[in-house]
């Protein structure tokens, strides 16, 4: 029977993926050997012995601590491109409410609450719709900061919109090139797409190279009616030096889903509280398929999404199946496979995947394990974590 602990409302739609016949599911699970989390902060709390993986529901991880983790050899998964659609609608508002002075007219008519003469109030809209006055986005240039998952889709979706779009990402994958319109221009400089755009849209993760990436010195490259769209990561962009752009005019506008007490009021910004992916639908596609890497791991030790552990998948044969993790240093699987040779055991297959400093191993054994197996593998220099699956 395996336990998950349950950390914050988890979409029952998620939680219905796990058989109740092998699992276990509860927010107060001891000894759990997962856990299923949206934003739960993770950093500081004990690490129970039993743990093998942590699996969020959503993109960020910045509530895990992940190099803590990936340390004693527990891998990390998140949910990339689950809530993607929820994302690029709101952001797809967004661009409507940073070209058009929508809100501005919304409020204007909040204002005319007390009154109750209906043709004086059309005449007094249709005088003051001026106000409001905003611009099309057909022919405007989008920079699209980072082309993975949503931001591909924003860029051809931009394209169905009429606009130009130019995409800046020195790191995209093959299956984002693979998705992205050969009518999105890639650019190779980000002071370039700042330059050239019109409205700019930041998808890119918080790592040390993007934080501030939008700073002073950035936004004196756009034009002066230019917009930014950060629906990415609050530290993205550099609030202070934003703030005092907007209130010099440097550029025209931010909109943000991460509002700060510096941007509150501020001229020209527009905030929404952090609902990107706050849909329902976001919410289930995150916590089923949160749901479903944990059940593979923890059954087969496939490796699917994972930010700590490469990805990694092996085709079940009948028998025993170990996994291990390790330091990604020479000798650990040779040393390993002599264990297993002098146990007069057949590896049936195996794989071996590194990233960074650590590597993970499958291997499927033939013949008779012997209780002291575990112990030798375990006490071999390197070996981070190591589990028999039968």
């Amino acid at each position: 029977m395996y336990k998950i602990r349950t950390y914050n409302a988890i979409s029952p739609k998620g939680l219905a993926c796990f058989p109740a016949d092998s699992y276990e599911i509860s927010s107060e699970s001891d000894l759990p050997q997962g856990y299923l989390l949206r934003s739960q902060k993770l950093h500081g709390e004990g690490i129970p012995g039993s743990l093998w993986a942590v699996a969020r529901a959503g993109a960020g991880v910045n509530n895990i601590p992940v190099d803590e983790y990936t340390a004693r050899g527990i891998v990390v998964f998140n949910t990339p491109g689950a809530n993607a659609n929820a994302v690029k609608e709101l952001i797809v508002a967004a661009l409507m409410l940073a070209s058009r002075d929508i809100y501005g007219g919304m409020n204007y008519v909040r204002e005319l609450a007390n009154m109750d003469d209906s043709a004086a109030m059309g005449k007094l809209l249709e005088k003051e719709k001026k106000r409001f006055a905003g611009s099309e986005v057909v022919n405007k240039t989008l920079g699209v900061v980072g082309l993975g998952a949503i931001g591909s889709m924003i860029a051809n979706l931009a394209l169905d919109l009429g606009m130009q779009v130019v995409g800046y990402d020195p790191a995209i994958s093959i299956e984002s090139a693979w998705n992205l319109s050969s009518r999105v221009k890639r650019i190779d400089s980000l002071d370039a797409l700042l330059g050239a755009s019109d409205f700019v849209t930041l998808h890119v993760p918080v790592v040390p190279a993007t934080r501030h990436l939008i700073d002073s010195s950035k936004l004196q490259l756009m034009k002066p009616t230019a917009k930014v769209l950060n629906f990415a990561r609050e530290e993205i962009v550099a609030t202070s030096d934003m703030v005092t752009a907007l209130d010099q005019g440097v550029i025209g506008g931010y909109v943000s889903d991460f509002p700060t007490p510096e941007l509150i009021g501020c001229k020209n910004a527009l905030l929404m509280p952090h609902i990107g992916a706050s849909t329902a639908e976001a919410e289930e596609n995150c916590a089923v398929m949160a749901a479903r890497q944990l059940m593979e791991f923890l059954e087969d030790g496939t490796i699917i999404n994972s930010v700590n552990f490469p990805q990694t998948r092996l085709l079940r044969n009948k028998g025993y199946r170990i996994t291990f993790t390790n330091k990604n240093v020479p000798k650990v699987l040779g040393s390993v496979l002599g264990i297993l040779a002098d146990a007069n055991l057949n590896v049936v297959d195996m794989v071996n995947k590194s990233r960074n400093e650590v590597a993970y191993n499958i291997i499927d054994l033939e013949g008779t394990v012997l209780p002291t197996l575990e112990q030798q593998i375990a006490s071999v220099e390197g070996v981070t974590s190591l589990r028999f699956l039968k």
